[in-house]
């Protein structure tokens, strides 16, 4: 109880405290751990507030790579939660419901994508890679299935979400099925 009283009165001090301080003063520094500086992204928050005299660093420029560097630094893609085997077919209701498919870098998925190649760019459906470990592995999927999108990412929220075990599968707003 007095650990909670010393607390509200120390914050109700601070509050008082800083409404009475000039707003044209600097921030006092009362603990610093290293590392660098937030105060370029708090310049770019409100940059009026910034004087002439007040050399801003420059922010760091986020680093984009080609999409092809982008994903593969993606990869590897395991799902703990999926594997590769027969899911149930089932009713789902999900309206508005994107058609999905998830398949994996296995011959059972090479198979079904070859199989269902039309069947799913009609559908417009788009791929999820839920278990693959190279860019190679994920092109050679692609040349499989040209005209479908195929993606990497983990499709353990997925399987979890909506009790899924195995792929591959399509996932559409009316069901389930291998």
């Amino acid at each position: 109880m007095n650990r909670m009283l010393v607390t509200t009165a120390l914050g109700l001090f601070t509050a008082a405290t800083a409404t009475a301080q000039s707003t044209t003063e600097r921030l006092i520094v009362v603990e610093d751990r290293g590392g660098a500086s937030a105060l370029p992204y708090y310049q770019a928050l409100n940059p009026q507030d910034a004087g002439p005299d007040e050399s801003s660093a420059p922010l760091p420029a986020p680093r984009i790579g080609s999409p092809a560097e982008v994903e593969a630094a993606m990869l590897p893609v395991r799902s703990a939660r999926l594997s590769p085997g027969d899911e149930p077919r089932r009713v789902v209701r999900a309206p508005g419901l994107t058609p999905l498919f998830l398949v994996g870098d296995d011959d059972r998925s090479r198979t079904w994508l070859k199989q269902r190649r039309t069947a799913l760019q009609e559908l417009g459906a788009v791929g999820q890679v839920v278990n693959v470990t190279s860019p190679e592995a994920l092109a050679a999927l692609r040349r499989l299935a040209p005209g479908l999108t195929l993606s990497p990412a983990s499709g353990d929220d997925l399987a979890q979400r909506l009790g899924i075990r195995h792929y591959p599968v399509l996932i559409t707003s009316t069901g389930i099925e291998p």
